[in-house]
Formats: structure tokens, sequence, C-alpha cells
């Protein structure tokens, strides 16, 4: 019992050393994530759909 008692009282000093980003960061950091996401999202769609109709295309020749 000893053990986790010092293991808890250790964890617990170390997340006080931890610098934690501010809420603005995270919220900065959050908006590029979900804007980088739609834009390849799209991208890779545009891709599949050209690539589709290509296929689709050249198979119908034979």
């Amino acid at each position: 019992m000893k053990k986790i008692r010092q293991f808890i009282a250790e964890s617990y000093g170390e997340l006080k050393k931890v610098i934690w980003p501010s809420r603005d960061s995270v919220s900065d950091s959050a908006k590029v994530v979900i804007i980088s996401t739609i834009i390849f999202a799209l991208f890779f769609g545009l891709v599949d759909l050209v690539l589709s109709k290509a296929l689709l295309g050249l198979f119908k020749l034979f």
C-alpha cells in the first residue's frame, strides 16, 4: 500500500510540472486540424472521382 501512495504522490508532483496549453492555443490547433482534414478529404474525394470516371471510361472502350 505504501508503494501505491508513493506512486500517486509522485504522479501528482509530476503533473504540477506540466505546462498545459491555453484554451486559445487548443482551440486554434483544433481549427487547423479540422480545416486541414476537410481540405484533404475534398482533395482525395476529387482524385477518387476523377480516377473512377477515367477507369470506367477506359473499360467501356473494351
